[in-house]
């Protein structure tokens, strides 16, 4: 990007935004930042030191005209009219993602992680097998540290391993990934894409600019997800845990085996994983395939799995009192993902759901549907009660309570419904965003109830 004295507008002042206005005023760009709230605590501390104009409150529709180029955040959707705009008026938007990555020397080799649910496991397991294996490596993206953060520091030879969500590549233009995993495809914001063909279409971006020379590392078993492969220009790499694979990662048994050139290695018995559920296998596959194709040797990728404990907020232990364990998997933030935190419990189950008050226009009735004789009892709390209560209904589902009190009290709620020997899983299946800022305060909040139990 030609550097100079231009004005950039960024819309969206949470991390994203902040990353992108510290990098942008480094390179000598004027800014105007913007937000729908007036007042956002903290924010000056973080700009301090940087020139910029403030218009936070202000409607972005009047600011395109003082500006060159606009940068977004991930929560805001380029079909908003001032977006719509500023392009019709020959001016550039991107995203942060885009931004981030025309700063980091083109030496440098990027290796994204795509998929409705399990990205973020993924990315922090393929991040730990790059580290492990000397490489300079920056985890970074969707998974908390905005690639702008580090856009700057990442030299040639290094490895940015990026988790990449449909809200970010929504808007990207020249970025491309040297190999991209794409796990999976399920319902999820639909309230932003208005539908699954532009949700899936949004996915698919991550291979868009890739050539002959990338890697595209495709969920055989996803049928959503292996549809794209006769679209991708990249080299194809298959993982599956259904089918033996004539090239590309498999199951025998309970043993992961890798298939390359008609040569079988196993990687790993699948029982010595430390991440459970049937989904994490999934995400060892996958973070496997990026990282074979990718150079790294076997024995690193099987030692790596061995010892990885999977990450905060997914499918984790918090503790143990009275005989009940509590476990945050406060990352459950769509219907799939919490069928999958269900699915690893191997205890009677007390489940939170909701917890937020931003409606993705989820169908909660094949969550219910996957409770078996696992799920006991819900808690239901947040914008999205009505919809659970809808599921609850069709499915024949019967004990399930609604929450209108804090969150304290519905801890305290599924505490009491619980049993020695039960599980309560905080997996809402709905965004935190209304009531927590993200679903990692979510996640804290929930740890911090549960410890003063």
């Amino acid at each position: 990007m030609a550097e100079g004295k231009k004005t950039v507008l960024i819309v969206g002042m949470a991390k994203s935004g902040v990353s992108s206005a510290k990098l942008l005023a480094k390179k000598g760009y004027k800014l105007i930042i913007n937000d729908v709230k007036r007042d956002i605590p903290g924010l000056k501390e973080q700009l301090a030191g940087i020139e910029y104009k403030d218009a936070l409150g202000a409607p972005a529709e009047a600011l395109v005209d003082m500006c060159d180029m606009v940068v977004l955040s991930p929560s805001v959707p380029m079909f908003r009219p001032f977006a719509q705009d500023a392009l019709a008026k020959g001016k550039e938007v991107i995203g942060e993602i885009e931004l981030g990555y025309r700063y980091c020397d083109r030496g440098a080799k990027f290796v994204c992680i795509g998929g409705t649910n399990g990205k973020t496991t993924t990315t922090t397991l393929t991040g730990e097998i790059f580290k492990r294996a000397g490489k300079n490596t920056f985890v970074l993206g969707n998974i908390g540290v905005p690639i702008t953060e580090y856009a700057d520091s990442v030299k040639a030879g290094d490895y940015v391993v990026a988790e990449t969500a449909s809200l970010q590549l929504e808007s990207i233009k020249d970025f491309r990934p040297n190999a991209a995993g794409l796990l999976n495809i399920t319902e999820d914001h639909l309230n932003r894409f208005g539908s699954m063909e532009a949700y899936i279409a949004a996915k698919a971006r991550m291979f868009e600019n890739q050539t002959a020379d990338d890697f595209a590392v495709l969920n055989h078993d996803d049928e959503t997800v292996a549809g794209l492969a006769a679209s991708i220009k990249a080299k194809v790499i298959w993982f599956s845990q259904n089918s033996e694979l004539g090239e590309g990662m498999f199951m025998r048994g309970n043993e992961m085996v890798w298939r390359k050139d008609g040569v079988d290695e196993t990687i790993i018995d699948v029982r010595e994983l430390k991440i459970p559920g049937r989904h994490n296998i999934e995400n060892a596959m996958c973070a496997s395939c990026l990282a074979l194709c990718m150079g790294i040797d076997a024995q690193t990728v099987r030692e790596t799995l061995r010892e990885f404990k999977g990450v905060e907020h997914r499918i984790e232990l918090v503790r143990e009192k009275n005989g009940i364990v509590y476990i945050n998997d406060s990352k459950g933030t769509n219907p799939d993902s919490t069928i999958k935190a269900v699915l690893a419990m191997t205890r009677p189950t007390i489940l939170l759901l909701g917890v937020g008050d931003y409606d993705k226009r989820s169908d909660f009735k094949p969550l219910f549907r996957e409770f078996g004789d696992t799920v006991k009892g819900v808690v239901a709390s947040g914008i999205t009660v009505p919809e659970i209560l809808e599921a609850a209904e069709a499915t024949g589902f019967k004990n399930i309570k609604v929450c209108r009190g804090t969150f304290d009290e519905m801890v305290e709620e599924a505490t009491q419904m619980a049993k020695p020997g039960y599980a309560v899983l905080l997996s809402p299946a709905a965004a935190s965003w209304g009531m927590f800022s993200d679903y990692e305060e979510r996640g804290r909040r929930f740890k911090e109830i549960v410890k003063k139990l």
